[in-house]
């Protein structure tokens, strides 16, 4: 059955890239060996493994051996954070995050204060950004990382990854960086912004859900200074250890060759959709854009009508799938954690949507959103 939706919420997820699906299902259905086997099968399992690994990487920028691969980013992070922290060879217990972080950052944070970790959340701007000069600053001798995302996931807010990598080398402290919504996306170079440790999921660009990856930086891999979370039979250098999940792996690795092929591409096409919405937005009266004054991503819109009813709207036009939220989240009756830490009163968080598009999006599809609001409005 063909899907009708209107889908403008590709922050939340994507859908799956046709080239992705057949790279996927080669590897469900005809070389389905385990990666650890030695026999052909499990050696095309492997081969395909290590082709997925160099295929982010060369997205990353960076060399095959510092790409893991995990169920997502959430896996990531908790891999990240409590892996350094819980190391023992890592003594500093002071971590420095920001109020507008996803869920899987703060609940990981709130967890580890609850095992003795002091958690300092950085305010931000009422553009949704942070102030240098605070983070250095917040910086103190028992500091052991920063920990903040390269492109919000609710604003489509980018942080100045470059800016801050230098601010924690300088200060011989690690980075941690949620890159979950800007890789694919946007180009980087991880060794070049000097993040430490960078994770990501594959199904915010064109791969299946359940899988996704980090990037750790040699030096730590090398000096061993991060623990696994997952212990078993030594897959992924012990890092990450159970069977490798050869299909989805195969998926990530070939949705990272075709975001590195048409990365620009998407980004010109994309770009001149949200400036046509935007402007027909900002003709609703009292309409405004969150962040609007900062640097964001091309393909978000985070948009406050005041006195939008933004559930009773969203239940009345299931056709359409825009997001009132972070998807992690949505199912909480309250506003939005990411626009109150913006100085957003809860009644203009509450009135707020998030349109975000992708490379199926087309201005049929936003001339349909806009039509609905202005109808919704009218009888409102």
């Amino acid at each position: 059955m063909k899907n009708t939706t209107t889908y403008l919420d590709y922050n939340a997820t994507t859908p799956v890239d046709p080239r992705v699906i057949e790279s996927v299902n080669l590897y469900f259905n005809e070389f389905y060996g385990n990666a650890s086997s030695l026999h052909s099968l499990g050696n095309k399992s492997k081969t395909a493994v290590d082709t997925a690994k160099s295929s982010v990487a060369t997205l990353l920028d960076t060399e095959s051996d510092n790409i893991y691969f995990t169920s997502g980013a959430t896996e990531s992070i908790n891999f990240a954070l409590k892996g350094l922290a819980l190391h023992p060879n890592n003594s500093k217990k002071h971590i420095i995050t920001c109020h507008t972080e996803h869920k899987a950052v703060l609940e990981t944070c709130k967890y580890l204060r609850s095992v003795g970790y002091e958690i300092e959340f950085l305010p931000v701007n009422k553009d949704g950004s942070i102030n240098l000069n605070l983070l250095k600053s917040s910086i103190k001798a028992n500091t052991l990382l920063v920990c903040l995302m390269w492109v919000n996931n609710e604003t489509g807010v980018i942080h100045p990854v470059k800016e801050i990598g230098k601010i924690t080398r300088d200060a011989g402290i690690y980075f941690v960086c949620d890159g979950t919504q800007g890789v694919g996306k946007l180009p980087i170079n991880v060794m070049e912004a000097e993040i430490d440790i960078l994770c990501f999921s594959g199904h915010k660009m064109y791969a299946p859900k359940g899988i996704g990856g980090i990037y750790i930086n040699r030096s730590i891999t090398k000096e061993n200074k991060i623990l696994p979370l997952i212990h078993g039979g030594g897959q992924e250098d012990g890092l990450r250890n159970g069977t490798y999940n050869v299909p989805l792996i195969a998926g990530l690795g070939k949705a990272c060759e075709i975001a590195r092929e048409e990365v620009s591409e998407n980004e010109e096409y994309i770009k001149q959709l949200q400036d046509f919405i935007e402007d027909e937005l900002l003709q609703i009266k009292g309409a405004y854009i969150h962040g609007k004054s900062t640097p964001r991503i091309y393909n978000t819109i985070n948009v406050c009508i005041p006195g939008l009813d933004t559930e009773i709207f969203i239940g009345m036009n299931n056709d359409i799938a825009v997001s009132n939220g972070s998807a992690c989240s949505s199912a909480l009756v309250q506003p939005s954690h990411v626009l109150l830490a913006m100085d957003i009163n809860a009644d203009d968080a509450q009135s707020s949507l998030r349109i975000s598009m992708g490379k199926n999006s087309t201005k049929e599809d936003l001339e349909l959103l806009i039509q609905r609001l202005k109808n919704f409005i009218l009888i409102s």
